[in-house]
């Protein structure tokens, strides 16, 4: 396959041209006299107008397999993958039963081989049952191949605890990645604890909650020097602490999510359980330092979150809904309207980096990159394309977006997985 007339950028070789990208074997190659098999036909794709990118990362999704395949199955999300324009997805280990030993995990990767259209690389629990009491068998995880632990959707509230699993994922050089949610400040908080919640009369989640934890990881961090990543951070005072150990040395880093930058916590007062998500939705001074967060590099990495639900479990009183929106579909779509073309607090080049260069190298996988001899995994985006979102015409299992409606300027319009395309517009 040839892709001709693009734009070409590839943060992790600094290139960012007009040009072509040859693929041969389900590889990159350096140019049309490197492409095996002369005899058979080459594809050729026009590409102007369009940006080809290095196969996007979302390091931060549930695919609900095992256990709770009424919500999303691998394959299912797998394809709502492909349909966001990302050609790697990191899995999150709050399945059923949770992914917390090595034949979980091999399961998972043998399902994935035989059905998902993308890649699809597994997490491993900090804690047995994601209860955080008791370690997981990190090493045999990371033998069994996960690519980093997390109790995503809980928090080990334990500081030994997660002590000793830093230090252990430094032993086999995992990072670790934490849902920032301190319990006893939380307590049943439903949305944030602000003007909305008191009027709405819903418990509300303080931005102190998730602060304490950032603080706790920074700390620990240092203590253990080795790379704790904070999840959908979503508050001013999370940017602020972050901001301030990174520029110590510190190593910490966090990722933002695009509903905490579209929405805030007056979304909720028609009580649509689309927009109840944990961390919550925050107030506009929250998504103003997330903005600036992401402009001056303090936060370095996005994803979605994708959390499916089905209608049933989110058609009930707010208090009593699931927390969690899906977003693989979206979020391209989202952080391109609202960070390059509204807000331009970036570039898109910047934009990729923070989905290709960035995941690649804290996950330390050879994905992210369009260098000679890499897997062929590509993503063509038009920057510039305005569409409506769909949510009845998602690949996903599930329909739980506040998006639907929505009006957006930018999409990925082919996705490439090892040479082949599995999704095109």
């Amino acid at each position: 396959m040839i892709i001709r007339n693009a734009r070409v950028i590839d943060p992790a070789n600094k290139r960012d041209e007009v040009g072509d990208v040859y693929i041969s074997d389900g590889k990159i190659v350096a140019s049309k006299s490197e492409i095996r098999n002369p005899k058979s036909e080459i594809g050729e794709i026009n590409a102007k107008g369009l940006i080809v990118a290095p196969g996007l990362i979302d390091m931060h999704v549930h695919l609900r397999e095992p256990g709770f395949s009424h919500k999303e199955t691998i394959e299912s999300g797998a394809g709502a993958a492909a349909a966001g324009g990302f050609t790697t997805v990191v899995c999150m280990p709050n399945t059923s039963p949770a992914a917390d030993n090595p034949s979980t995990i091999a399961w998972i990767r043998d399902r994935a081989a035989a059905v998902a259209c993308v890649n699809v690389l597994p997490t491993g629990a900090i804690s047995k049952n994601l209860a955080g009491e008791e370690l997981a068998p990190i090493g045999s995880l990371a033998q069994a191949g996960v690519v980093a632990i997390t109790d995503d959707g809980h928090c080990v509230q334990n500081h030994e605890v997660m002590r000793r699993a830093v230090e252990y994922a430094r032993m086999v050089d995992l990072p670790v990645f934490d849902h920032c949610q301190e319990y006893n400040l939380v307590g049943n908080g439903v949305i944030h604890e602000a003007y909305w919640s008191t009027l709405l009369g819903l418990p509300g989640w303080p931005a102190a909650g998730e602060e304490a934890m950032v603080m706790r990881n920074i700390l620990l961090a240092e203590l253990c020097d080795h790379h704790i990543h904070c999840q959908h951070l979503t508050t001013a005072g999370s940017v602020r602490l972050i901001r301030e150990a990174r520029a110590r040395g510190v190593k910490i880093s966090g990722e933002v999510c695009p509903h905490h930058i579209a929405l805030t916590d007056e979304a909720i007062q028609n009580f649509d359980t689309n927009c109840k998500m944990n961390p919550p939705l925050r107030t506009q001074a929250d998504v103003n330092a997330l903005l600036e967060g992401i402009a001056d590099r303090t936060l370095s990495i996005l994803c979605s979150d994708h959390a499916p639900h089905a209608d049933f479990e989110k058609e009930v009183e707010f208090d009593a809904a699931p927390f969690g929106i899906i977003g693989l579909e979206t979020e391209l779509g989202l952080f391109l309207d609202l960070l390059v073309h509204k807000h331009r607090k970036i570039d898109i080049a910047r934009l990729i980096e923070m989905y290709t260069v960035e995941p690649a190298r804290l996950l330390k996988i050879d994905a992210g990159t369009l260098s000679t001899g890499a897997p062929a995994d590509v993503t063509l985006i038009d920057p510039k394309l305005e569409w409506t979102v769909r949510v009845d015409q998602f690949q996903s299992a599930s329909r739980n977006s506040p998006f639907d409606g929505w009006k957006l300027k930018g999409r990925a319009v082919r996705t490439i997985v090892s040479g082949k395309t599995v999704w095109k517009l």
